[in-house]
């Protein structure tokens, strides 16, 4: 397989779309600039021309803006792919006059309960809107999302006849279509509140900070900082990536933008394709799990957990740091083992004129993270950054809003904002279903009891189950799903429960760089001319660490920053250490050793093993292995090739 079929690509929520041009691109930037304005309204309670809806009458609002550019913008089918036709403008009106409808009642719906008893034309709107959602979710999240969607959101009508905790409350036909969409716990519930109030503010400062030449600056500053290094550019693409990756919170878009300068610079420099599209497909996927922006699903987990977006951030920081310190390790031991060298001193530029150029975006990005995390200010802080921004970036012409840039950021925010809402709208299905048959806490309970109380029982269920649904479902829709199911368990066995959320978030990431979905690896494949099986196998050992790195901060809240300040510095440094053992054991090259056979390898991992899971006795026994490693590289060293030596 050397390229992604139409199918999978149809079925992400980040695919390339096409159709954007005459009529329906005027359309959908007027929607995405309304859109805008109507969230920036109801963020700052302005009532601009007397307009402040309801909570409730706001989300359907939005919700029936953006389904209806989903319908304009991505094809039902393959055939559809260039240009818009008929029935997609009928769906998109017919998003709208519903979602007008629901919100003029909205009033209604909440004082007199429409989501138990309401008047016939409600109950028919809302069956319309629920068919307008599911095809939806079948052009934005694909297949196996929409099973999963129509699944649950039918729950409730057959939920009398199952067995043992599988059993829950029935609802009629009419009673599961009005809860789902007059209720407060479905397509209005939390994930979609979310993307009302905070989401929308992030995208808009990630693409305006895009457009204005953030993306630049920060290629630029990485290749400053480490293009000369041995192995520089794949070490370029790793900081950039993460870089990038961190404000836009898409994997697939940053491979296509950081993507296109460090794959080919990497292959120019001697790296074989498969392995610099699988750097840049860890690199961009790691991206998803770095503040401060991260992903919509970090926003959804602090709702979840009922905690401020701040904290998500700071628990965060350290196992993403964690990752993208094991990828430099892994890619600058590969380039030692194959003697690769960095770029070459004239096409690096220096750092002072690129600090002194990009400024801006660090600024307004520092003030973004001050705001976050010291003013508290979730719901407001990315506009007043973004203002910032484009304030600043006014005073030069080459980083300036002018039209065009203004209408491309228009564009990101349409799409991103229509993906979101088209999935989310779908997720809150499931939510629905499982929240009024009550059956999301008899399953905790049932997995608590088959468990055993064994944690580390409970937790390899979890990522199995975490890994198996990623691979079909997007990762916002994989973390809503087990977060109902899995997570109450995982914190009833005594975990904590802003680790329990992140184990089972970065589970749910592992299906971007695993076969055979994979869809990081196939993008990056793709850019790269490389065969996408090999490119998929690369990544999943480049990004091994994912594996074991959940695991590492789940039994040990030091590695979210929780705790007292020696502990959290001791869990980091040994941390750090265990990724450096295996990022060598993995590669096949320690320091000060050179090259290294199996047998030191296999020692490597040992120690790196012992060293990543906290207490006094594995780190020692850890540093033993390590010590022992060496012991052995010095007293056997490998006469092995370097074609011989495979990792």
């Amino acid at each position: 397989m050397s390229s992604p079929s139409a199918a999978t690509v149809n079925s992400h929520p980040d695919k390339p779309v096409t159709r954007l041009h005459g009529l329906t691109y005027v359309v959908v930037l007027s929607i995405g600039a309304l859109g805008l304005l109507m969230a920036i309204n109801q963020t700052y309670t302005f009532g601009l021309f007397g307009f402040q809806p309801l909570g409730n009458s706001f989300l359907y609002y939005l919700i029936g803006l953006f389904l209806a550019v989903a319908f304009l913008i991505y094809p039902a089918r393959a055939a559809d792919k260039i240009q818009t036709p008929w029935y997609d403008w009928l769906l998109a009106v017919a998003s709208i006059a519903c979602s007008l409808y629901l919100g003029h009642h909205g009033l209604s719906i909440i004082e007199e309960g429409w989501d138990y008893s309401a008047p016939i034309e409600a109950t028919v709107v809302s069956g319309v809107v629920l068919a307008l959602i599911i095809e939806g979710v079948r052009r934005c999240g694909g297949t196996p999302l929409l099973v999963v969607v129509v699944l649950f959101g039918a729950y409730p009508i057959f939920a009398d006849y199952l067995p043992g905790f599988l059993w829950g409350t029935q609802y009629t036909v009419g009673e599961t279509i009005r809860a789902h969409v007059m209720g407060v716990e479905s397509i209005i519930g939390i994930p979609m509140q979310v993307v009302a109030n905070l989401v929308i503010g992030f995208v808009v400062f990630g693409a305006a900070l895009t457009v204005t030449g953030g993306g630049d600056f920060f290629m630029n500053f990485a290749t400053s900082l480490m293009g000369g290094s041995r192995g520089g550019p794949a070490k370029v693409a790793v900081l950039s990536s993460g870089l990038m990756g961190s404000l836009s919170g898409s994997v697939i878009s940053n491979i296509l933008t950081t993507g296109a300068f460090t794959i080919p610079t990497m292959k120019r420099t001697g790296y074989p394709p498969q392995y610099a599209a699988a750097v840049e497909a860890c690199a961009s996927t790691g991206g998803t799990l770095m503040p401060p922006v991260m992903g919509a699903v970090a926003f959804i987990m602090a709702s979840f957990l009922g905690v401020p977006y701040a904290d998500v951030v700071v628990a965060a920081f350290l196992p993403a740091v964690l990752f993208y310190i094991a990828l430099l390790f892994q890619v600058d031991n590969y380039a030692a083992r194959k003697g690769l060298k960095g770029l070459p001193a004239e096409e690096i530029p220096k750092l002072g004129p690129v600090l002194k150029d990009g400024w801006p975006y660090l600024f307004s990005l520092g003030m973004l993270i001050y705001m976050l995390l010291f003013m508290r200010l979730e719901t407001y802080a990315p506009y007043y950054a973004t203002v910032v921004l484009l304030a600043i970036s006014a005073l030069k012409k080459s980083h300036r809003l002018n039209l065009s840039r203004l209408l491309e950021l228009l564009k990101e925010l349409s799409v991103s904002v229509a993906n979101l809402v088209a999935i989310l709208a779908g997720i809150g299905l499931v939510v629905g279903g499982l929240s009024y048959t009550g059956v999301a806490g008899a399953f905790s309970r049932e997995l608590l009891l088959y468990a055993g109380g064994s944690v580390p029982l409970m937790l390899i269920a979890g990522a199995v189950t975490s890994f198996v649904l990623g691979m079909g479902m997007t990762v916002s829709a994989c973390y809503i799903f087990l977060s109902i199911l899995l997570a109450p368990a995982l914190v009833e066995a005594g975990l904590n429960p802003l680790a329990s959320h992140l184990f089972i978030l970065y589970w749910g990431m592992m299906s971007y760089i695993t076969p055979p979905v994979s869809l990081a690896a196939i993008t990056a494949a793709n850019v790269a001319g490389a065969n996408s099986w090999q490119t998929g196998l690369f990544s999943m050992r480049l990004g091994s660490v994912l594996f074991i790195l959940p695991f590492m901060f789940v039994v040990n809240p030091a590695l979210i920053l929780q705790g007292d300040a020696a502990v959290i510095i001791q869990a980091s440094i040994t941390a750090i250490a265990a990724m450096w053992i295996l990022a060598s054991a993995l590669e096949g090259y320690l320091y000060r050793a050179g090259m290294i056979g199996w047998p030191v390898r296999l020692v490597l991992f040992i120690s790196g093993g012992m060293m990543a899971f906290p207490g006094f006795k594995t780190d020692m026994v850890g540093l033993a292995c390590l010590i022992l490693a060496y012991v052995i590289a010095r007293l056997m060293p490998t006469r092995l090739s370097d074609e011989k030596i495979r990792g």
